[in-house]
């Protein structure tokens, strides 16, 4: 009868012991889910992440490809445009110098030269075409026209490259071969500045944001011929 509470002494330990050792495997098998669930949901986060990667790839690839074939340059064929002689005429011959854009359209004598000094535009197209303009003051005569974009219209186009080759002809008028030189060097994206050719000076003439122009200065040309 002695020994009976020894062993329930000695059993409860070991009994303690054992729920201990099951609580632990227990809670690891917790963890190893719990590590398997974890590891699950990097996984699908990951796969979310690059298959959005993937999508947004293939949608600016879209983008550039479409930027890309967006549109068709425009082609100057300056050859076919002559190289003939042409009948020279003065900065100051006005009346020639529009004669050769064609027929004004309108007249704007409330307008501004490229220095903003009073001048009266000669307008060759109607409001809602590609501009092609004369603008003249004291000092100034400026030629320009509408450049055209890779994405505007045939007609644009069309237009565009008409008004160039009378623009090309005028420079030839003005500036003999030296004339055509600049406009195809401009057409071809060169911007010009400060620059005597056939003795007229150019202020500036360039192409770029949908505009062309050539600006002569007037004050030098004429102090040059006298």
């Amino acid at each position: 009868m002695s020994k009976l509470p020894m062993q329930k002494k000695s059993l409860h330990p070991l009994m303690v012991s054992m729920l201990m050792i099951a609580g632990l495997s227990l809670s690891a098998c917790n963890d190893s889910n719990q590590g398997a669930e974890s590891e699950a949901e990097v996984s699908t986060t990951t796969e979310e992440v690059a298959t959005e990667a993937a999508s947004n790839s293939t949608d600016a690839a879209d983008l550039d490809g479409a930027v890309a074939n967006q549109g068709t340059p425009v082609s100057y064929d300056m050859s076919s445009w002559g190289s003939t002689a042409v009948e020279p005429v003065s900065i100051d011959e006005l009346d020639d110098i529009q004669s050769t854009f064609g027929k004004v359209v309108t007249t704007d004598k409330n307008s501004l030269d490229y220095a903003s000094n009073p001048a009266t535009k000669y307008r060759f197209m109607q409001a809602d075409e590609p501009y092609l303009d004369v603008i003249d003051s004291q000092k100034y005569l400026e030629l320009g026209w509408y450049y055209a974009n890779p994405t505007d219209t045939e007609k644009e186009k069309e237009l565009s490259k008409a008004h160039a080759q009378k623009a090309y002809t005028l420079a030839r008028q003005l500036m003999g071969d030296e004339g055509g030189r600049v406009l195809a060097d401009i057409l071809n994206g060169q911007i010009v500045k400060n620059k005597t050719a056939g003795g007229q000076t150019i202020e500036l003439a360039k192409c770029e944001f949908y505009s062309c122009m050539i600006i002569f200065n007037k004050s030098k040309a004429q102090t040059s011929e006298s």
